[in-house]
């Protein structure tokens, strides 16, 4: 399996996975990053079947007209998106590029279409859910603190120690984690009922 995180402008992470046999490859996020996206794709000869968005944002989907209109690519969202995905998902689906199996997790709380998406199990594309030390905001537009705490606690928390973590941003100590790492170091995952943490995260 080829997997590449990518970050050539700001703090915004994009990836590209694909099969290493049949070249097809999906974009997670294309953010600001669409011109090395391309680059690689081109480079590494690699065929876009989907690009997927973690959540609605702008600074996540800022890529995607122009790989759109580079590649002729179908979109992928949760269906509660409001930028009108060309296929939507929701919470246990299942995104196929050739043998790769992807795992949709919705995890609202940042926003109400966010979702993570599981790689074989092994790798946990955690968009603006988690973050290396941190977690998303509630205080935008759809956010939602007890939602995000389910999606942490019921959700996230449940996977294997292993999991190697890979968020949507760059705002920890390293690119990526582990679950089992975040459980350990992350202050936002220390163990607090819905209300306590409502009250952390300054929001309802």
């Amino acid at each position: 399996m080829y997997f590449k995180q990518i970050q050539q402008h700001g703090d915004n992470f994009s990836y590209i996975i694909a099969d290493e046999e049949t070249r097809e490859a999906v974009v997670v996020d294309s953010s600001y990053n669409a011109g090395e996206i391309a680059r690689i794709l081109k480079t590494e000869e690699l065929h876009l079947k989907y690009l997927v968005n973690t959540h609605g944002h702008s600074d996540h989907t800022a890529g995607n007209e122009e790989l759109r209109f580079n590649f002729s690519v179908k979109t992928i969202a949760h269906k509660l998106s409001r930028n009108n995905p060309d296929i939507t998902v929701e919470d246990g689906d299942e995104i196929s590029i050739s043998s790769i199996k992807i795992k949709v997790i919705h995890t609202p709380g940042h926003t109400p279409d966010g979702i993570c998406l599981l790689l074989e199990g092994k790798k946990l594309l955690t968009g603006d859910t988690l973050f290396v030390g941190e977690c998303g905001r509630t205080d935008m537009a759809g956010g939602d603190s007890a939602q995000l705490h389910n999606s942490l606690f019921n959700k996230l928390m449940k996977l294997r120690d292993d999991t190697e973590v890979y968020p949507g941003h760059d705002y920890g100590p390293t690119p990526r984690s582990t679950i089992g790492d975040e459980r350990k170091s992350n202050y936002v995952l220390q163990p607090r009922t819905v209300e306590e943490f409502k009250a952390f995260m300054g929001t309802p």
